[in-house]
């Protein structure tokens, strides 16, 4: 009688990170070839007209993090259906959620990767950003040219501990995601008609700006007030 073998943990463990990385690259794949097919005016459709409106945004938020769909535009689709308020609870709450499942899914295919890596080139901006805990992770998350679930992803690879990672990164994505949550509740009210608009718009562009000069002035407040209590 033929001896049955079973699958390891181990063996079972690996075959199910290699299963979520072939989800994620076959729905990045299935992004980039659609994406037309889920654009604002489909969300909008769709959030519009579901009973759980707020927790079908959360789900959607956290697949567009997977899957790099723009944060911003999530955003402003919550400006638009959900208004400024909770539009920007909303709006907050998903991105948080969704940078943490990057986070972790990538801490979970990747065990055991990140002691390989000291050694690495790019070791010394891990062991930066592992020991600057949620003020590093903030600073990281607003410079806008780097994509949302690219620095999910590779933060990852950190050690960082995933309640400063979420903290940090709710303080460093809020300015960005309050600004383009004004920017769809200020469309939301021009297209009918409403002549408030103007406020949340400025709102908006105020909080833009401030994003982008965040981490060009931050460092040096830190250390002109660093330098100051030395």
């Amino acid at each position: 009688m033929a001896e049955r073998h079973t699958p390891s943990l181990s063996t079972l463990r690996n075959l199910g990170r290699g299963l979520l990385v072939l989800l994620l690259l076959g729905g990045s794949g299935a992004w980039w070839a659609w994406h037309g097919a889920f654009g604002m005016d489909a969300l909008q459709d769709i959030l519009r007209h579901h009973p759980a409106a707020p927790i079908l945004f959360l789900l959607l938020h956290i697949l567009a993090s997977l899957l790099f769909f723009p944060r911003s535009v999530m955003a402003m689709v919550a400006g638009l259906v959900f208004g400024v308020w909770w539009g920007g609870v909303l709006a907050a709450a998903g991105s948080v959620i969704g940078a943490s499942t990057g986070f972790l899914l990538t801490r979970y295919v990747c065990d055991g990767l990140v002691p390989a890596l000291d050694g690495a080139r790019w070791g010394d901006i891990l062991r930066r950003l592992e020991t600057g805990g949620w003020r590093a992770v903030a600073m990281l998350r607003l410079v806008p040219v780097l994509p949302h679930s690219g620095v999910n992803y590779a933060l990852g690879l950190t050690r960082v501990r995933l309640g400063a990672y979420a903290f940090g990164s709710l303080i460093g994505q809020l300015p960005m995601t309050v600004a383009f949550v004004q920017f769809g509740a200020a469309g939301d009210h021009a297209l009918a008609g409403k002549p408030d608009w103007i406020a949340p718009t400025v709102i908006g562009l105020s909080l833009l700006i401030l994003s982008v000069l965040l981490p060009k002035v931050g460092p040096k407040l830190r250390e002109r007030f660093g330098a100051g209590r030395a």
